[in-house]
């Protein structure tokens, strides 16, 4: 052929076929077809090659594309080759578009191989039936398998099944089963000493500077090393106070599963962040990390992101609540700090908390914890009465167990009582109605057993934290170090104090932890 082409190649593969870490298999074999094709009708061509890797053909919002259409604006392409036409696009309306209205305009040639379409044989026109059918059929299957997929992966949920590619860090695949989360122990040390810190009142960004100079790996070396990629063309990473907050909020670590963060409008639009409201939860779905307690202990210390002068968080940061407004004090910094109320701020304030010395506070609910750990005379009759309350809701946990297997037991009876009724009928001619009336039955069987099963997994938990705690030995020793402290650190407010309301700088009143030890 005369003309000299300058053609460009397009690949393709959907994002649920895709692995986005390394080029796919496909790609590779539409890049052998799509050059043999070229080298067999062409003489004199400059090739480009343009892909994406991963991507869903419902838009054209794709990188390789618009880099494509780039230099079609530029008049730099003669030619455009894909295997097929869903490869650039499953929108029967929008190829359709550029086929007959906009590649024609800028004296684009477009050839489909496996459709045996060549816009240079068509003139441009591509009207024929069969072709406005293919396209037609490629949008529709395209939609279909969409919304399919999207429900059997939801289905896989909330049966439990882990879905995703990527485990959170912390954790790794189970080998024997895919859609199993197990503790990944040199991620997980990790994880719970992030935790830790975190309740010895460090804020994410020191705890990212400590674990940066100690040169501990982070989630995203773990990563590239445990998949035998290395890291090549990648420089060391950094921990970052984000990827500290990211840890410290994900409910994954107590063992949970939770899913539906997001939503799409519409097959192939972007996704949209549902409220933290709206989230599925399977709880006790894998091993956790760390226990409900320290986590939930967690999230009611990070409310409050005011620093102290030292650097680090107040003990008593989101701790105080004004009695007036019920908003939380914070602290500000200068020579002498001081918490107030932000509702100063935003109205006259009337009887809101102006001025309260930080130090003067830390050191009255210091006593006040001196306080009541020497008002408890006899540490052994403590224990004892936490020992006999700790052992009566064991009891209580073990009846409502024996209620759940009750109820399992006659869930089974009903199952055969409900077979024989339905074989009774069947025997006697009665086809239709008695089998639909059977399947319904049948289904509310499954979801009633279905939570059966939750309540007995929740409740062996419930027993083995019970358990848990009562093994653990209170006694003189543990209250003498409330007694002797002569620090207020925030691990011991967070673990012993509920709130603190203050009236002003005179009228504290403190909420105390009902699981506290020195209660």
């Amino acid at each position: 052929m005369d003309r000299q082409y300058r053609i460009a190649l397009y690949m393709r593969l959907s994002k649920e076929e895709g692995n986005p870490e390394e080029e796919s298999g496909s790609i590779r074999t539409q890049r052998i077809l799509l050059r043999g094709f070229v080298e067999a009708h062409f003489e004199g061509y400059r090739l480009y090659e343009f892909r994406d890797d991963g991507y869903s053909g419902t838009n054209l919002n794709r990188p390789g594309v618009s880099g494509m259409l780039d230099m079609v604006r530029a008049s730099a392409l003669d030619c455009i080759i894909v295997k097929d036409f869903s490869r650039f696009s499953r929108d029967y309306i929008e190829l359709g578009s550029y086929l007959e209205q906009i590649f024609p305009f800028m004296g684009i040639r477009f050839i489909s191989i496996n459709d045996h379409y060549d816009s240079d044989r068509c003139m441009g026109h591509a009207g024929e039936l069969d072709f406005c059918f293919r396209n037609l059929l490629y949008d529709l299957y395209s939609k279909d398998l969409s919304v399919k997929v999207k429900s059997s992966l939801a289905a896989g949920k909330a049966r439990g099944r882990y879905i995703s590619a990527n485990c959170p860090f912390g954790y790794e695949k189970d080998p024997g089963d895919r859609h199993m989360l197990v503790v990944a122990e040199d991620e997980a040390e990790i994880v719970r000493r992030i935790f830790d810190m975190t309740l010895e009142g460090m804020t994410s960004a020191r705890i990212a500077g400590i674990l940066n100079a100690e040169g501990i790996r982070t989630p995203a070396e773990f990563k590239r090393e445990k998949s035998g990629k290395g890291q090549k063309g990648k420089g060391k990473s950094m921990w970052a106070a984000g990827t500290i907050c990211a840890i410290l909020r994900n409910q994954v670590y107590t063992g949970d599963m939770v899913y539906g963060k997001t939503w799409k409008e519409e097959v192939g639009g972007r996704n949209l962040a549902r409220p933290r409201s709206q989230w599925k939860v399977f709880p006790n779905h894998h091993m956790p990390v760390i226990s409900r307690e320290v986590f939930d202990r967690v999230q009611r210390g990070r409310g409050r992101k005011h620093v102290s002068a030292g650097g680090d968080r107040h003990p008593l940061s989101g701790f105080l609540t004004c009695a007036c407004c019920g908003r939380n004090l914070y602290i500000r910094k200068s020579r002498e700090p001081y918490f107030c109320c932000p509702g100063l701020s935003v109205s006259a304030g009337g009887g809101c908390v102006r001025r309260l010395d930080a130090e003067r506070t830390g050191q009255f609910v210091l006593n006040a914890v001196r306080q009541r750990a020497e008002s408890t005379a006899d540490a052994h009759k403590l224990w004892k009465k936490r020992e006999q309350e700790l052992a009566e809701r064991i009891k209580a946990v073990r009846a409502e167990r024996k209620k759940i297997l009750a109820g399992r037991a006659a869930l089974k009876r009903e199952r055969v009582e409900n077979y024989q009724g339905y074989t009774e009928k069947k025997r006697a001619g009665e086809i239709g109605k008695p089998a639909e009336e059977y399947q319904r039955i049948q289904r509310d069987l499954d979801g009633r057993e279905q939570e059966l099963e939750r309540l007995l997994w929740e409740n062996k938990e419930k027993e083995a934290f019970l358990e848990e705690q009562l093994s653990k030995k209170k006694d003189r020793a543990e209250l003498l170090v409330y007694c002797e402290m002569d620090i207020l650190r925030r691990n011991t407010v967070q673990r012993l104090i509920r709130k603190i309301m203050v009236r002003d700088d005179s009228h504290l009143e403190i909420f105390w932890n009902e699981d506290a030890a020195i209660i």
